[in-house]
């Protein structure tokens, strides 16, 4: 069977699954899905003992879990989430259970809950419990497996949709997407957990969560859990402008009062203050933490007989050529500037870094482009002599470590391509396909299934038409075959190509003339690479120049260039004020007042960067490390460290220069201009210069660096250590020793352990407001001790008055404040 015949069988399966599934159903019989509200506050409420799993529940005490649904149910939830939020390998290791027992009776527990009713029952799946690669130890691949297990388990039960719920990270997500669509036909839906600047805990977008999971092919999506229905409102209006897709809300029943344990609005406020979200066109409701069947009558009672405006907002939606990293969404709304220079054809020094496995120098060239103005990266690993599909997936890998730009796979090699889109994070561009039908039946398949924009080249079997009718013929060719795979208008891009004009100057012409007739009869997006038009002549900026105006005239969007040319970019600073895009020419003014294009252009040839502050690097010179953390370059920190130990001592190197450099990522990562991913991969970055200088002073027989012990634990009953791990990674990378005592931690443990090391600072964390008690008692135990140490506490639920009741000495609200509150005791 053909790629082609199997991909479009494949997609109208998906539709008849979707057509006949039960929540579909639904869906066409009521104006809102009514969702269920708080297992975890409902059992909380019934007793459970501190430290007890809850999805084991659904084996040793069924009838708790069944009244808790059968209340749901009665409340008028449409669907229920079976009691299976933590049911993966990884949280149940230990507890004597397999995760299909685990599932099945959880499973099967909510089913008999339901009884005759047509309510429908939900495989639940929450995070893992730990941080993914790049950031973590826990690998895509292992991820994947883990939620393929729970996926297998709950179909097999007999459930009626996949729900993943209160994820923060997109690539978690997108692991567990993948793993439910390639082993199970349930409808998927994804919500994640968004803090109030509009942001997942690792700094996802909701336009990058909106755009990636579209593409992926979720059934629906939604935010739920950390606040309450005011708070996540304007949120969920940013999600509604973002997709197609129907849209879901479970909020929490407002903000947790600490001391109480209570949420703080009642069962009739959260419904009232739910009712606005009628305007933004949502089709799911429910609730979540601190949302007992109460809550879930109101919102029957206050929606009932209210009409959706779903349909109405889901047509007045207007698509537009989108790709995203987590953290960073482009819009080609715009001139964007596609960065060309990690390609190998053309270009000694990648592809020597490319042979010699260079990966330093490869990185050093895709955060440079971005610094230079790059919105989107070629990447393209195709060369003679090495493994392309290993390569481009690992250079993918890397560069999404250290830059927020997102990527354009650069290949016709249907496996590397797969291998790369497959653990990309986010929405990625490739380039690319052609109009020949049988590399089309390649690579559109691909693109339709990880939800990627593709370019297509206006070129076939034949090679590249002469004439700006025939490339429109292929162009046409293009767009039609990939609508026929269900792709987006907006996801396809063509390429009319550059022919160089010293030896087809008839023909170079042809190119303007090809992109004005696409741009206006087909209406899509169009890419170039600009600078092959000069090739072989003399003085290449004058022509490249020249010509990208006349492109950018014709309907340019995308120029592949060197966005250190400075020429080329004060053209298309000229060309979006003359032609509108730049609003009251305030890019163009910004960008010349700041000195942004001052200088020499390079002709469209790949050059050095010039160093023009810390966050510049110069890669004709000594790296500065000041550069190397804030990017997260881990091997070039290593060698500006050996560097700086040529003429600074061990100490030196580290309280003037580590030390500072680490300091100025806080201060961004404070500021909103960095997040976590980038925070961590600076951290890791600085470690690579801490081992450098404690080589030397292990080889002078002198002591290492220890700024101090620090006894980290998550408290007792609470499972839950990602907060934990970060602040673990933040500190150790300071240079202080850390004794992690991990999670669910007794009391006991923690004073023993303070004693044994003579720490001076514990740091406490808890997740779950069950748990408070777990750490106000931890405290007491070690202040009863008369152990000499200040105890620093942390965790999404807490506030620092509530640190304060507890008598805690400190509250780091985050990763970067627990640094500055060691710096404070050991005074360094």
């Amino acid at each position: 069977m053909s790629g082609r015949c199997f991909v479009q069988k494949a997609a109208f399966n998906r539709k008849k699954e979707w057509k006949e599934s039960k929540l579909r159903n639904i869906f066409n019989t009521k104006e809102y899905v009514i969702l269920d509200g708080a297992m975890g506050t409902m059992l909380q409420n019934s007793g459970l003992e501190l430290g007890e799993r809850p999805e084991l529940l659904s084996i040793t005490h069924p009838e708790k879990i069944t009244a808790v649904h059968r209340m749901y149910v009665e409340s008028g939830s449409d669907v229920i989430y079976a009691n299976t939020f933590g049911a993966n390998a990884h949280k149940l290791a230990g507890f004597g259970y397999t995760v299909e027992e685990v599932i099945t009776a959880g499973i099967k527990v909510a089913r008999e809950a339901c009884g005759d009713t047509e309510t429908l029952v939900a495989l639940d799946i929450g995070p893992l419990g730990e941080l993914l690669e790049p950031a973590g130890t826990l690998s895509f691949e292992t991820a994947y497996e883990l939620f393929r297990e729970m996926v297998e388990a709950g179909t097999k039960a007999g459930a009626d949709v996949i729900i993943f719920e209160t994820m923060t990270d997109l690539y978690e997500v997108k692991a567990g997407v993948l793993a439910a669509k390639e082993h199970s036909h349930l409808p998927v839906m994804v919500s994640m957990t968004f803090e109030s600047n509009h942001r997942t805990f690792s700094g996802c977008t909701v336009e990058s969560m909106a755009m990636t999971l579209e593409g992926l092919g979720a059934d629906a999506i939604g935010i739920n859990c950390s606040l309450g229905p005011t708070e996540i409102f304007p949120i969920a209006r940013e999600l509604c402008e973002n997709t197609r897709l129907p849209v879901f809300v479970k909020p929490n029943a407002g903000l947790p009062n600490l001391k109480t344990g209570e949420y703080d609005i009642d069962a009739e406020q959260f419904a009232e203050q739910m009712l606005p979200y009628h305007e933004l066109g949502i089709s799911m409701l429910g609730g979540c933490c601190g949302t007992a069947p109460g809550y879930i009558r109101q919102l029957v009672s206050k929606f009932g007989g209210v009409q959706t405006k779903a349909s109405e907002r889901i047509a007045n939606y207007v698509p537009v050529l989108r790709a995203c990293s987590p953290t960073t969404a482009l819009r080609v709304d715009h001139v964007a500037v596609v960065g060309e220079t990690i390609n190998p054809m053309g270009r000694k020094f990648i592809k020597q870094a490319y042979l010699e496995e260079d990966m330093d120098t490869i990185l050093a060239c895709g955060v440079d482009q971005v610094e230079s103005g790059a919105e989107i990266l070629d990447v393209n690993a195709g060369l003679p002599g090495i493994d392309e599909t290993e390569m481009l997936r690992r250079v993918v890998k890397l560069l999404q470590s250290v830059i927020d730009a997102p990527l354009l796979l650069d290949s016709q090699n249907p496996e590397a391509l797969e291998a790369a889109l497959r653990i990309y994070n986010g929405k990625p561009m490739i380039n690319s396909t052609n109009g020949d039908p049988a590399l089309m039946e390649q690579i559109f398949p691909l693109a339709k299934k990880y939800g990627a924009a593709i370019v297509g080249l206006t070129l076939d079997e034949g090679g590249i038409p002469e004439t700006a009718e025939r490339r429109f013929q292929l162009a046409e060719r293009i767009v039609e075959t990939g609508l026929s795979y269900g792709i987006p208008k907006e996801d396809l891009i063509i390429d009319c190509l550059t022919l160089a004009a010293s030896v087809q100057q008839k023909e170079a012409s042809e190119t303007p003339k090809a992109i004005r007739m696409i741009k206006e009869q087909l209406g899509v997006k169009i890419l170039l690479g600009v600078s092959n038009i000069s090739f072989g002549l003399p003085q290449r900026e004058v022509i490249n120049r020249n010509f990208l105006t006349l492109a950018l005239d014709a309907g340019l969007d995308m120029p592949i260039m060197n966005p250190k040319d400075n020429g080329m970019k004060e053209s298309i600073y000229a060309y979006n004020v003359l032609s509108g895009h730049d609003e009251g020419a305030k890019q163009y003014i910004e960008a010349f007042a700041q000195g942004e294009t001052a200088g020499k252009s390079s002709g469209g040839q790949s050059t050095a960067p010039v160093k023009r502050d810390s966050n510049s690097q110069d890669q004709t010179a000594q790296p500065d490390i000041f550069y190397t953390v804030r990017k997260g370059l881990k091997n070039e920190t290593r060698a500006a460290a050996e560097n700086l130990l040529e003429s600074m001592k061990e100490m030196d190197v580290i309280n003037q220069k580590l030390i500072p450099a680490l300091d100025v990522l806080g201060a961004l990562f404070e500021k909103g201009d960095i997040f976590l991913p980038q925070l961590i991969q600076g951290a890791q970055a600085a470690q690579a210069g801490f081992e450098v200088v404690n080589r030397r002073l292990a080889a002078q027989d002198t002591e290492t660096v220890n700024r101090g012990k620090i006894v980290l634990a998550t408290v007792k009953g609470d499972i839950h250590d990602i907060g934990k791990n970060i602040v673990k990674i933040i500190l150790q990378n300071y240079g202080y020793q850390i004794i992690d005592l991990g999670r669910d931690v007794a009391i006991d443990t923690v004073v023993e352990a303070v004693k044994k090391h003579e720490a001076k600072v514990v740091g406490l964390s808890a997740l779950m407001t069950t748990t408070l008690k777990s750490m106000a008692d931890t405290i007491e135990a070690i202040r009863k001790a008369g152990l000499d140490c200040k105890i620093m506490v942390g965790g999404a639920v807490l506030t620092e008055e509530y640190s304060k009741t507890i008598q805690a000495d400190y509250y780091a609200k985050d990763a970067k404040r627990s640094v500055d509150i060691a710096k404070e005791v050991f005074g360094n």
